[in-house]
């Protein structure tokens, strides 16, 4: 790898940073889009039941919060009609839908940043390229009809054709797990979102 690098030359190095910073983006996203951190599957029903024979203490609302994205929406809802017992619906919806759009803001997070990378690295690959034939063009200036220097005539080449190929080696990867996650997180918001719907109804029916 590394006398591919070498041999790239300079050029090849802000994609190198690309795909460090793509590999490390990739690893945290995994890590923070666990369903157990986001929407663990019996969490609403617990809620539920919890909140059913009156509202929980501050302590359980707080523990509610701390479990998890979903957790965090709905103790939202139960913090208001703590704070606000005659709040209608609206009102809790309101507050609910606040904290979604904080908890959605977070499990966008760097997500825009590979999308970047992805959309990036082929055109860093470009400009390798571009590079790469300018010295092999450079390589012949000056010289005689069917001469030419064969050894940066070959440097320049291979730097053309290692930068195009790391630049795609890293933008497909980079595009696919964009996608992958785009569309994980686009399902926790739907799940996140009927859940919030539910628990409002739910919390309607305890409020009277």
């Amino acid at each position: 790898m590394l006398s591919i690098i070498q041999a790239a030359g300079w050029p090849i190095w802000p994609l190198v940073a690309c795909s460090v910073l793509a590999l490390a983006l990739v690893v945290e996203r995994f890590l923070a889009l666990k369903t157990a951190r986001v929407a663990p599957p019996k969490l609403l029903d617990e809620a539920i039941a919890v909140s059913s024979k009156g509202l929980p203490t501050p302590d359980t609302v707080n523990q509610l919060a701390q479990n998890s994205a979903l957790g965090e929406v709905l103790a939202s809802g139960l913090r208001a009609l703590i704070a606000q017992p005659q709040s209608s619906e609206a009102e809790l919806r309101a507050a609910m839908e606040s904290a979604g759009r904080s908890v959605a803001h977070r499990l966008e997070k760097y997500l825009n940043a590979l999308a970047t990378i992805a959309s990036a690295a082929p055109l860093l690959g470009l400009l390798g390229t571009v590079i790469g034939m300018i010295e092999i063009f450079g390589s012949q200036t000056g010289a005689s009809v069917g001469g030419g220097n064969p050894a940066q005539l070959a440097h320049g080449i291979s730097t053309a054709l290692y930068n195009t190929a790391f630049g795609l080696i890293v933008a497909i990867p980079a595009l696919i797990f964009w996608r992958y996650f785009r569309s994980r997180v686009d399902e926790y918001l739907l799940t996140l979102e009927l859940a919030a719907e539910q628990f409002v109804r739910h919390l309607g029916r305890v409020r009277k």
